[in-house]
């Protein structure tokens, strides 16, 4: 793999991507390779705890410069649809791993980044950091399946200001909604998830598996059922003048002027 790294001590296993800027932003190579390593990881009954950090910042979120966009953009909605789905695809193969799963972020953890944490069972965040969903406030929709993972986490109101705003949240503030569960000093994130992930695999594996199975079965039964649609109102709201207009305005340094087209 180009980005993606996997070392592995006793039942622990460390993944880390990089693409060699420390910002990390998911370009489609990059996601792809996270999701084939949490496919090949579903398969290993020799792991009970896997550990996900950046090289760097965590991640900036979608790579906007990607070429892979711009295809996108451009292809028949059927063949968009399909693409489209590289995201929650993302973040359903690491849900849905057996093994308890955390994430150490330092930086910042932006958008489509923010959705993969969540999709994860813990998340330990550096003092400095920050996360930030800013899709709502650029004209798209908040999707791969991440609205009812944060309103299970941090509960409805939480998840309104965390998606409506799209404004930071630092760590100390994520952490008292609950959608962190520890603040490290800045840099120390790895080696607190190391000593979560020890705990983990010092534990017998087969009820830890059961009771994660069991937690989540409860937890999310209905998320799937409540975000159905969510390739659709991204494919639809990608489509929009308010979205062109937040671009334009981004790029042009204002604020945009939206009309409901």
């Amino acid at each position: 793999m180009s980005f993606v790294t996997v070392t592995r001590q006793g039942r622990v296993a460390l993944v880390r991507f990089s693409r060699g800027d420390g910002r990390n932003a998911l370009s489609a190579a990059l996601m792809e390779e996270l999701t084939e390593t949490a496919r090949t990881l579903a398969r290993d009954t020799t792991t009970s705890a896997v550990i996900l950090t950046g090289d760097g910042a965590f991640s900036a979120g979608a790579d906007l410069k990607d070429p892979a966009q711009a295809k996108r953009a451009s292809a028949p909605l059927i063949e968009r649809r399909e693409l489209l789905k590289a995201g929650p695809d993302l973040c359903d193969a690491w849900e849905s791993l057996e093994q308890t799963t955390i994430c150490a972020i330092e930086g910042f953890c932006i958008g489509g980044a923010l959705s993969l944490a969540v999709a994860c069972d813990f998340r330990i965040i550096g003092a400095g950091a920050h996360v930030r969903l800013p899709e709502v406030p650029i004209g798209m929709n908040m999707s791969w399946r991440t609205l009812p993972r944060l309103v299970t986490l941090i509960g409805p109101a939480r998840a309104k200001k965390l998606t409506l705003f799209g404004e930071k949240v630092d760590a100390a503030e994520a952490e008292r909604w609950g959608l962190v569960d520890l603040v490290t000093p800045d840099g120390g994130t790895l080696d607190a998830a190391s000593a979560w992930a020890e705990k983990i695999a010092a534990l017998p594996p087969v009820p830890v598996r059961m009771a994660k199975a069991g937690i989540n079965g409860a937890a999310n039964a209905l998320h799937r059922a409540t975000s159905f649609m969510d390739l659709d109102q991204f494919a639809l709201a990608a489509t929009t003048e308010d979205h062109k207009e937040a671009i334009t305005a981004f790029l042009e340094k204002r604020d945009p002027v939206f009309r409901g087209e």
